[in-house]
């Protein structure tokens, strides 16, 4: 057990980093995002650039870029603090490098598209990095080489090679695993629709943000830009999305001795991203304890992606959760939806984390502000 609580330590020292880039993100994104012309067929980032008057058209333009740079130094941060939390300052270089590349992953030489291994890949990252640099500060090295080690010879052998593990490693495979997700979902979509939801919601909160949960929103958003739209499909997708924070946040709110005072704290940030659908709010949950959460998360949003695909809610909008109620046919159905699907997450989330071994519920109880 006690690797095991060692394990979970330095997971926790990653995502306690992480949250506020995840917090700065995703509320600079939703104010932008809130004041987006919803137009069919066109994301809302896309359409923020027809938006008038100028003025607010550039600095709504301005907040969505750095919302966006603050998401995208996430998985760095996230990776290089698991490692330092092992390792100490030498892991941070290997780390953060590891963490960078699991959300900018292609072959150097190679003329292929980007794909991101998401917050899983950061995490698997981190920890390669933070014990890869414990082994090598383990190496009985010259007197005159030791002090050049922890800040020299240690970043730069440990980043090649984690780098190269990301890039030529676990890349190639995500690439391919991407293509035959994508012909899969397009063999699903002739058959049960119950299926294609329940598989598009599973993928959808899996990795938050990864590679699976991309694969599936981009196969959506493309069949309502198709020349025979289909928007169903879509509506699925956005009614999944924002289950998974809506539900941690919820989670948080009717259970609060089960969960520390930070999560408490990210439960409330994670509501906020939940409306605006950005399913990257459930990251700092689901990384700090992925065995009891993902699970959780995943149920709910295939709940809500089966209810919305039953009940016929079509989504004009590539995009997802409250805020593209507008543009939604069938709006009472795509909120039921959601509401199923959040209840789902939260009940099964604090059910679990009662009834499994883990942090017991009167630590969490103690720290509470």
């Amino acid at each position: 057990m006690e690797p095991l609580k060692k394990l979970r330590q330095h997971l926790l020292t990653g995502v306690s980093f992480a949250i506020p880039f995840i917090a700065c993100g995703g509320i600079l994104i939703a104010l932008s995002l809130a004041f987006a012309p919803k137009i069919d067929g066109v994301a809302l980032d896309q359409s923020l650039k027809q938006l008038e008057p100028e003025w607010a058209r550039h600095f709504l333009l301005t907040t969505l870029a750095i919302g966006g740079a603050a998401f995208t130094l996430m998985l760095p941060v996230l990776g290089g603090y698991i490692a330092y939390s092992i390792a100490g300052k030498p892991g941070l270089v290997a780390g953060m490098v590891g963490g960078w590349f699991s959300g900018h992953l292609r072959v150097p030489w190679s003329n292929d598209p980007e794909v991101s291994a998401g917050f899983l890949g950061a995490l698997a990252a981190g920890l390669a990095a933070g014990y890869l640099v414990q082994f090598i500060k383990q190496i009985p090295t010259h007197k005159f080489i030791k002090p050049i080690m922890p800040i020299l010879v240690i970043p730069v052998v440990s980043a090649v090679v984690i780098g190269a593990l990301m890039l030529l490693v676990i890349g190639p495979p995500i690439a391919a695993a991407m293509t035959g997700l994508n012909h899969a979902l397009a063999d699903l979509q002739t058959g049960s629709a119950v299926v294609l939801a329940l598989v598009l919601g599973a993928m959808i909160a899996f990795d938050m943000g990864g590679p699976v949960n991309k694969a599936a929103f981009f196969f959506a958003a493309g069949l309502i830009t198709a020349p025979s739209p289909n928007y169903t499909v879509m509506g699925a997708v956005a009614a999944a999305i924002c289950t998974p924070p809506l539900g941690m946040g919820l989670a948080t709110l009717i259970s609060r001795p089960l969960w520390r005072q930070e999560e408490r704290e990210s439960g409330l940030a994670a509501l906020g991203m939940g409306m605006i659908g950005i399913t990257e709010g459930a990251i700092p949950f689901a990384a700090a304890d992925p065995v009891r959460v993902i699970p959780c998360i995943m149920l709910g949003s295939m709940t809500a992606s089966t209810i919305a695909m039953l009940s016929g809610v079509g989504d004009h909008a590539p995009h997802g959760g409250p805020i593209v109620m507008f543009v939604v046919d069938n709006k009472l159905m795509y909120a039921v939806a959601i509401i199923a699907g959040t209840v789902v997450t939260a009940l099964s989330v604090n059910l679990v984390k009662k009834l499994t071994p883990g942090r017991a519920a009167g630590t969490a109880a103690g720290d509470r502000g």
